[in-house]
């Protein structure tokens, strides 16, 4: 891509940024667009009617100093620990690329600009060259500059894990913290209990009874069978149970034990929240729930192989030469300087981009028909899918289309794979700003305009509405929002040494990110469950993965390059940096996966002097009724669910 195609796209993308800030600033001032802009103050009775004046048709930033203010600590209060963990994200990207974007831009930048390996830049007529003379490409081979280079790479890996070992620690004691400030809720004291063996003659719930009874006497409490309206039958009994104890400790017991000798028996699991219950998980049997399991690899699998075709149709929009050879009756209007830099630095990006917003609804579908019994773990698992998915897509597959799609063969080989990786990756940073700009700066312009529920608001505007309808308060879609900071992080953690021109377009995006996604948390979603932080391992080992991968990279640039000792040197990188993430595997991640008993008995102790706990072991043996068996409710305390002071937690 020449440097005009890029900047025909930057010229778009900022065009539509401006434009969409523009209308949310006159937008929100507007009464009747309260539901849109601010649906969660509406719904907790903070927004305030205000009259007409000319000041609410007039663009103003004042937006941006309210979004600015809120503490971290009032962010998790209002809006939970997995709101605190998104913003963390952002700001350790910010962190990484700032450091990076110095190294890159002040010291890098200029090192391959006086390279000679490529053409000389003619600044007289900059827009006609190609971004490949800002790039590691342009320093000659063999050349003692690469040595910076090599630097940059220990460096840049280095203040990363030092990042991401503070991160880990910070956010594994505000778990631990938030737990500890959370009241009592159901799902602390309760598992789930699965594959329930029923003899002739005796109920599931006797068979519950008898063995908790038996084998937990001092710490049982009581049992919810789960039931399940048919069709054909009223009620249908299923072999599961949500059996609840007296202590967190007790629950936690039960759950770490093989409950019997034969292992596929009294199967146990950690309760959800019971809101967060995905109820129809329960209607599966054991073989139905493994054979979805494995339906779901298939699917992924083939959608990721279909995913090529839009891929390789983005590949051939950004190459000139190859549009004009698959649509000859198009090279007259492909000879129009405007035209061909809209196709090849634009429209690329904006497909692939249309394409990718299948992604997310797909994988949240797969991921609810795997088994997980609750919402949320559907959409973690939700978000797993679509980080490696838009990263196999994006990255591997449209930037080095070129080569391993026609050579599969490369793969089978490890060693040339850094070779390949070499050739390949620099050759696409001009695609990679371009997305960037187009699904990074556009698509969080367009997360607070809102365009969707906007244009819904509308259509529905001249439906009469009872002032009494309850408002419909959104939760962020982090199976959506999460792997695509993700995937800019990559993109800048790899590209930083290559083409360091990126970084500041990453930095822009990161910037805009922070500011309209904390005003996003304070005017517009409101948490419907809570994993307690438990996205961060995610974000982890995607870092790992991204540094690994950076070193890989450079293996095979400073081989090509002729720069051996290099290229030796390079090797111990990903051995420490996998060493450092094995460490903090085995530091934190255990946090993430259950409380310690020192945490739980702890809690449990402060608890047991409490009055209300009585009250609250009483309303706990109905808390996971199913709510389809519950009479009908014809009015609702939306409040409850939706309380920014919620004191919500998980174990």
């Amino acid at each position: 891509m020449i440097v005009s195609a890029l900047l025909t796209s930057l010229g778009i993308n900022f065009g539509l940024c401006i434009l969409f800030f523009t209308l949310y600033s006159v937008l929100r001032k507007q009464p009747s667009n309260y539901e849109v802009y601010m649906p969660r103050l509406l719904a907790d009775g903070l927004s305030q009617q205000r009259r007409f004046n000319l000041q609410m048709l007039l663009p103003t930033p004042g937006w941006v100093r309210r979004a600015w203010q809120p503490s971290e600590e009032e962010m998790l209060a209002s809006a939970g620990l997995d709101a605190v963990v998104f913003m963390r994200i952002i700001i350790l990207s910010l962190r990484i690329f700032c450091v990076a974007g110095i190294i890159g831009i002040f010291v890098l930048l200029p090192v391959n600009c006086t390279g000679n390996q490529l053409a000389s830049i003619d600044f007289a007529n900059l827009t006609s060259d190609s971004l490949d003379v800002f790039s590691i490409s342009n320093v000659n081979n063999g050349s003692n500059k690469l040595w910076i280079h090599f630097s940059a790479v220990y460096i840049v890996t280095v203040f990363i894990c030092c990042l991401l070992y503070y991160e880990y620690r910070y956010i594994s004691s505000k778990r631990v913290t938030y737990f500890h400030s959370s009241k009592p809720q159901p799902h602390q004291f309760t598992i789930l209990v699965r594959s329930i063996p029923v003899s002739v003659g005796i109920s599931v719930s006797d068979s519950v009874e008898r063995f908790f009874t038996q084998y937990h006497p001092s710490t049982y409490l009581s049992h919810v069978v789960v039931h399940r309206t048919g069709k054909i039958r009223n009620l249908i009994e299923v072999r599961a149970a949500f059996v609840s104890f007296k202590s967190r400790y007790g629950a936690a017991t039960a759950f770490h034990m093989q409950q019997s000798v034969n292992p596929t028996q009294w199967l146990t699991e950690k309760a959800p929240e019971p809101h967060d219950v995905y109820w129809p998980f329960f209607s599966s049997s054991f073989m139905g729930r493994w054979i979805s399991k494995l339906l779901v690899v298939l699917a992924c699998i083939s959608l990721t192989v279909l995913f090529i075709i839009p891929v390789l149709f983005v590949q051939g929009l950004a190459n000139l030469a190859q549009l004009e050879v698959w649509f000859p009756f198009l090279k007259s209007i492909l000879s129009i300087t405007f035209v061909s830099q809209v196709i090849t630095g634009y429209l690329p990006s904006l497909i692939l981009l249309l394409f990718l917003k299948m992604a997310p609804p797909i994988m949240k579908f797969l991921s609810s028909i795997q088994g997980y019994i609750s919402n949320s773990e559907i959409e973690k698992s939700a978000c797993d899918k679509v980080l490696w998915f838009t990263i196999w897509n994006v990255f591997f597959g449209n930037v080095l289309s070129g080569s391993v799609f026609t050579q599969i063969s490369i793969l089978l080989e490890p060693k040339k794979i850094p070779a390949m990786l070499a050739v390949s990756v620099p050759a696409q940073a001009s695609f990679c700003i371009a997305y960037v700009v187009t699904s990074g700066w556009t698509s969080v312009a367009t997360e607070l305009f809102r365009m969707i529920p906007f244009i819904c608001s509308l259509i529905s505007k001249p439906c009469v509405r009872s002032s009494d309808d309850e408002v419909e308060v959104p939760s962020l879609p982090y199976h959506k929002d999460i792997p695509r900071l993700l995937l800019f992080g990559l993109f800048g953690i790899t590209y930083f040494f290559l083409a360091p021109l990126i970084v500041p377009f990453l930095l822009i995006y990161f910037c805009l990110a922070y500011i309209i996604y904390r005003n996003q948390f304070i005017n517009v979603y409101a948490p419907k469950y809570e994993t307690a932080g438990k996205y961060w391992p995610i974000v982890h080992h995607l870092m790992i993965f991204s540094l690994v991968l950076m070193h890989a990279i450079a293996l095979g640039i400073f081989t090509l390059k002729k720069l051996p000792l290099a290229s030796t040197l390079i090797i111990p990188l990903p051995v420490l940096t996998l060493l450092f993430n094995a460490y903090c595997s085995k530091r934190f991640l255990p946090i993430f996966t259950a409380y310690s008993a020192e945490t739980l008995i702890k809690k449990d102790r402060e608890d047991h002097n409490d009055a209300t706990m009585a009250e609250f072991f009483a309303r706990l043996e109905t808390a996971y009724f199913d709510p389809a068996l519950l009479p009908i409710q014809y009015s609702t305390n939306y409040d409850s669910r939706t309380s920014p002071l919620l004191p919500s937690t998980e174990v």
